[in-house]
């Protein structure tokens, strides 16, 4: 599998916001490390530009399924996308709607 974060950042004001300015390269890093020490070598967890979703981010996308999230900050949260990731269940919590 691989995750690719939007790490998009535009100037401070945009209507749409920003994945960056949401704290998405520190989520990615918790994503990065905990999927790590939970041993799955066969998930890759990268950074991407601009996803087009950074209103609803910070987003992601989940590949070869097409899952998309936005990335929660707390613990609880990361550890539901992580069992997804895992081989479990899509965080149907996280799931950006219309995806």
């Amino acid at each position: 599998m691989h995750v690719f974060v939007c790490t998009n950042e535009r100037e401070n004001g945009h209507h749409r916001g920003s994945c960056a300015r949401k704290e998405s390269l520190d989520i990615l890093g918790k994503l990065k490390r905990k999927s790590r020490k939970a041993g799955l070598i066969d998930v890759r967890v990268n950074k991407s530009g601009c996803l087009n979703k950074c209103e609803s981010g910070p987003a992601c996308v989940v590949y070869p399924e097409g899952t998309w999230y936005s990335l929660p900050h707390d613990e609880d949260g990361l550890s539901s996308i992580l069992k997804h990731l895992a081989g479990g269940n899509v965080s149907e919590e996280h799931v950006l709607v219309g995806e």
